[in-house]
């Protein structure tokens, strides 16, 4: 049985390795993308304020992955868009539905924190987190938007709330 919590200080370890090993896996551990991201290490703390929230993914009490809501920091402006952050899952929890699950989540938190647009960066070569994103409304756009430091993401896709 899969379950939807929010994220513990006691799960920064375990998620930061089910993260890397993903990028591993799928031949993105670079960077410039979450792999090399020092926040990455510290999740619980990144998602303590408001308008910020991060859900993990247990199967049967294992951790499996999850994903969360951050707002996007803009270019010297108010900025309401926010962006869907580190979705990730283990390689055998993928195409089961979860990410289905923990997208519902981010995108009604979303809405509830009064955002108006959601963004997110990602790469080409993840053909299962491509089709979850555009199942969901996201569009492809043509260049990035604020400041992630991800500068090696390629792939940029928003969609209003």
């Amino acid at each position: 049985m899969v379950t939807l919590r929010r994220i513990e200080q006691g799960d920064n370890l375990e998620l930061a390795q089910i993260i890397r090993t993903s990028l591993e896996d799928l031949g993105y551990a670079l960077e410039g993308t979450v792999y090399t991201d020092p926040n990455t290490d510290r999740m619980f703390s990144c998602y303590q304020s408001v308008g910020t929230a991060y859900w993990i993914a247990e199967e049967n009490g294992k951790l499996i992955g999850g994903s969360g809501i951050g707002r996007l920091e803009c270019e010297g402006e108010v900025c309401e868009v926010c962006e869907l952050q580190r979705m990730f899952l283990t390689s055998d929890s993928r195409g089961k539905g979860i990410g289905w699950m923990l997208m519902k989540n981010c995108l009604e938190f979303a809405k509830q924190s009064g955002y108006e647009r959601i963004y997110l960066e990602t790469f080409p070569k993840m053909p299962g987190a491509l089709k979850l994103y555009e199942r969901s409304g996201f569009r492809y756009i043509g260049q990035s938007l604020g400041k992630t430091g991800h500068f090696s993401c390629s792939v940029f896709m928003i969609r209003d709330l």
